[in-house]
């Protein structure tokens, strides 16, 4: 197929659609970003990128911590109105009537709704023109015990996750392969009649 050739831009999609927590128990924020990912396994490190302008900037800065928490679809309506509205004039938790939970390692609250949170502290913060980038340290995760089996294994395909692409929201579909699938070796197993 022929495809149209664009200049650069950001067009990188799906995305995570994470409502981040900062501050502390007595005052905290939410804000929505999408511009977050893994970029380290050990230590394992992520970033997310936050324009200078927004209110919880200025509040990362100052703790060096926050706590990513994963959107789960039930969650996309809170999810967007955290990443319209500034924390400066709204408090966040109570209009979208969000738990805080108290984190293991940092200050900042997880959003007891969310079924999953990283607890992050900064080593880093990156200029980067519209956006300062934090890189953090994820010193903790925080997982729901409904996503966990018997058998200790992780199931985050219950979380009913949200993945944000280009202006629109989507709930994650179906699963349709794991990592190393591609070269499994097929079963030989025989169809056997009774």
């Amino acid at each position: 197929m022929k495809k149209l050739r664009w200049k650069g831009g950001t067009l990188l999609a799906p995305v995570p659609p994470v409502m981040v927590s900062c501050g502390d128990m007595e005052n905290a924020n939410i804000i929505t970003v999408a511009w977050t990912g893994i970029i380290n396994s050990e230590p394992p490190k992520t970033y997310i990128s936050v324009r200078p302008s927004r209110h919880s900037n200025n509040i990362i800065k100052e703790k060096g911590e926050f706590v990513i928490n994963l959107t789960p679809s039930r969650l996309v309506r809170t999810a967007d109105y955290c990443g319209i509205y500034t924390g400066k004039n709204v408090d966040k938790f109570a209009k979208c009537k969000l738990t805080k939970e108290e984190a293991n390692e940092v200050e900042a609250p997880l959003i007891g709704e969310c079924p999953v949170a990283l607890e992050c502290k900064v080593c880093d913060v990156v200029k980067l023109g519209t956006h300062d980038m934090f890189v953090a340290d994820i010193v903790a995760v925080d997982v729901e015990e409904e996503l966990v089996d018997e058998k200790g294994k992780l199931h985050l395909e219950r979380a009913g996750l949200t993945a944000y692409a280009h202006g629109d929201y989507f709930a994650l579909g179906k699963k349709i392969g794991s990592f190393g699938f591609s070269t499994k070796k097929k079963s030989n197993k025989k169809n056997k009649r009774s």
